[in-house]
């Protein structure tokens, strides 16, 4: 679904620090296709993208960044945040953060949201595929709670096939542990901008 083929919502940011206004003209729609409106219209989406990565930064325990040309955002949170060990279910905190999450999302309705669960390398490829797919899922289900329409939702478990950092510390099986989530924006948004009346 993104370029770089990741579920975070976790950025593999080129953009970290800098608006997307100077960045908007390199657009990423689907399979990389530029938009009709050109710099105009993913000028537009990368403002609409920024005011909303504002706000999710705000979140405990969100690491936000932007990505594919400030078209999209990725937000990443780290398993210890959200489950116990070995657990699919939301810890409090977890669901406190996701609860504002949500409330983002239906801010900004016009956009598509993308879940990806990760685990590191211990145990078995089969449970961690599993216990992965499962805490995508249990994140998605809460964001659909709180109101979030399941047709903007998607979640999939990578299991330990995409570290992030290497699992021979385990600091670095503690960064592979994550939720990532991914918010692009949807053809709504798109003919929106293309016709120059994205707000």
């Amino acid at each position: 679904m993104f370029s770089v083929g990741a579920m975070s919502v976790a950025l593999l940011l080129s953009g970290c620090g800098t608006g997307n206004k100077a960045k908007g003209t390199v657009i990423v729609a689907g399979g990389g296709a530029a938009l009709a409106g050109g710099a105009g219209a993913g000028n537009l989406i990368g403002r609409k993208m920024d005011r909303q990565r504002e706000e999710l930064a705000k979140i405990e325990g969100a690491q936000v960044e932007a990505i594919d040309a400030g078209q999209a955002i990725k937000v990443t949170f780290e398993s210890g945040f959200l489950f116990q060990t070995n657990s699919s279910t939301l810890s409090p905190a977890a669901k406190t953060a996701l609860t504002q999450f949500a409330a983002s999302l239906t801010y900004n309705p016009d956009t598509d949201v993308h879940i990806i669960g990760h685990t590191d390398n211990t145990g078995k490829v089969e449970t961690n595929d599993k216990l992965s797919a499962a805490r995508a899922s249990s994140v998605k289900d809460y964001l659909a709670s709180q109101g979030i329409n399941t047709i903007r939702l998607t979640a999939e478990g990578a299991g330990s096939s995409q570290p992030m950092a290497d699992n021979s510390t385990r600091a670095g099986q503690a960064q592979n542990r994550r939720t990532e989530v991914y918010i692009s924006a949807n053809e709504k948004m798109y003919q929106e901008a293309e016709a120059g009346t994205l707000k």
